[in-house]
């Protein structure tokens, strides 16, 4: 059964205006973020996730799947970050096959410097977004998404 093409146009106009919303919101973020602690977002997020984690660890497919991003994609950024000191991987002491990827304590340490930043331009990013007529619905959405019951 197919959608009628107002019916189809109406979702394409909706997702349009969620990634017009995530791209700004992405694109404030990325430049305070690298501005003030030489973060990509993308390595913030990885940053985030691990340390929101039992024990400050994942496996490198569980970490690719929360990050949304490629398993190689995921490698390589782990790397960068590994080779900056903020993460470690080791083997799965269990699964030999398996490979896990932890916050160090500069890493640990760099995300409690930078998550102030982060939410401050988020909460400015989505401040500004709500001003735009086209854009406040996904922000007022948001928020009630958030909202404590």
């Amino acid at each position: 059964m197919s959608l009628p093409d107002d019916a189809v146009e109406a979702r394409a106009q909706g997702w349009r205006t969620l990634a017009a919303l995530h791209a700004r919101i992405e694109d404030q973020l990325e430049r305070a973020l690298q501005r003030e602690h030489e973060l990509s977002v993308s390595e913030y997020t990885v940053l985030d996730v691990l340390a929101r984690q039992d024990g400050f660890h994942l496996r490198m497919t569980q970490l690719a799947n929360a990050v949304v991003l490629s398993q190689s994609a995921t490698t390589r950024l782990v790397s960068r970050l590994e080779d900056r000191g903020l993460l470690q991987r080791y083997l799965c002491p269990t699964d030999r096959r398996g490979i896990y990827t932890e916050v160090t304590a500069a890493g640990q340490a760099l995300l409690a410097e930078a998550r102030p930043t982060h939410d401050r331009t988020l909460s400015r990013a989505l401040a500004d977004a709500e001003e735009l007529p086209e854009l406040a619905p996904l922000v007022g959405a948001l928020a009630r998404l958030t909202e404590v019951s």
